[in-house]
């Protein structure tokens, strides 16, 4: 797949890659994540005086770089190969995407606020019951005059301990899975009636089950249509995706160039494993999976802004990522031995952030049964 990025995307690429060189390498990361509260609000700042990197995906009339999906996926790219905590994914990409598309009356002030690093957001849409589908939601907002009260319970929710907002999916109408009666609602964590229980993730981020107790909500927290709020989810998870997969490039780049560093100085019966051809084949295929990996990722953040494609394009690259997470990180720690999953050594942090990968917004069986769908729905 031949793709050129322009010259503006590439100096991107090299000023978050330098940073990050010299203020993100893996012994400052662990310590970071092995302790409260588990990232560095300093380079959050950094990212956005010293880089201005969290106005990469916004237009200059919003304060932005004027980019968009390419963009993000170029500094996630970065993110994944040094396994970076900070929360770029929920409030770069998914507040941010949320407050694009709706036309939501506050998103100028709002994102105004991401740009500047103030604003964190985390996106509360997972429910104990919902197996990857959007529409299963038992949390609910019920109409209180001009505004809305919310009940429910959301469940990993990343990001949300260090989150001065969060994006919350609810019902408003209809029946537990029907497409329409969702609704989305931006929410202050510190409102009255918002409870969370934090908690570390086996990868190093932090999450938190989300609790909402008769939280009293105003006219202006509803973001989006009332009640026909799945597309703008369906679209800003797309977005989502397609900017995680970028990232599991970067962490598979990482696993593959660990592997053949590796193999090259650990020695069997006198010589480097690396020559041993059985081995040399196993690298092969690795490769062969990063690249793949690679190549879907860029067609579908092309394609992630063309509704017509969207859906389709970012499956099928969810699924050849997930699979490539799972043959390229289990390789990785078998030809390491069982040194691979030690804390000490970086390869084992890369291959629990794969498997975290792996399964994030749908499984490999999730994408293919909706990459199958969505191709049955147009041929009919």
């Amino acid at each position: 797949m031949d793709f050129s990025f322009t010259e503006e995307q590439s100096m991107l690429r090299d000023t978050v890659a330098a940073y990050l060189a010299d203020n993100y390498d893996f012994d400052k990361r662990r310590a970071v994540v092995t302790k409260e509260p588990g990232w560095r609000p300093e380079v959050w700042k950094a990212f956005a005086e010293e880089l201005g990197i969290l106005g990469a995906p916004f237009s200059e009339e919003l304060g932005g770089l004027g980019g968009g999906p390419i963009e993000n996926m170029v500094v996630m790219e970065e993110f994944g190969k040094a396994l970076v905590v900070e929360p770029y994914l929920g409030t770069v990409v998914i507040g941010g995407g949320f407050l694009k598309h709706s036309g939501h009356a506050g998103a100028a002030d709002l994102i105004g606020g991401i740009i500047e690093g103030k604003n964190i957001f985390a996106f509360a849409y997972a429910e104990p019951k919902g197996r990857y589908n959007l529409a299963a939601l038992e949390t609910t907002a019920k109409k209180d005059g001009a505004g809305w009260v919310l009940n429910g319970h959301k469940a990993v929710v990343l990001g949300a301990p260090f989150a001065t907002h969060l994006i919350v999916t609810a019902r408003t109408a209809g029946g537990p899975r029907d497409a329409q009666g969702v609704s989305v609602f931006l929410v202050e964590k510190g409102a009255k009636g918002v409870t969370t229980r934090d908690y570390p993730t086996v990868d190093g981020n932090r999450a938190s089950e989300v609790y909402f107790e008769n939280v009293s909500l105003g006219a202006d927290a509803l973001i989006g249509p009332a009640d026909n709020g799945l597309p703008l989810v369906e679209k800003v998870v797309d977005e989502a995706i397609s900017a995680t997969c970028a990232e599991a490039c970067g962490v598979l780049r990482k696993l593959h160039e660990g592997t053949l560093e590796y193999t090259k100085q650990r020695k069997q019966f006198g010589v480097p494993i690396s020559s041993f051809q059985v081995l040399q084949h196993r690298m092969v295929d690795m490769f062969i999976n990063v690249e793949q990996a690679v190549s879907m990722t860029y067609m579908a953040n092309i394609k992630v802004t063309d509704d017509a494609e969207r859906a389709k394009a970012v499956s099928a690259a969810k699924v050849q990522i997930g699979k490539a997470c799972r043959f390229v990180g289990q390789n990785a720690i078998q030809l390491h031995g069982g040194m691979g999953m030690t804390d000490e050594m970086a390869i084992g942090h890369y291959f629990k952030r794969a498997t975290m990968i792996e399964t994030a917004f749908g499984s490999v069986d999730h994408h293919l049964a909706r990459y199958e769908s969505l191709s049955l729905g147009q041929a009919a």
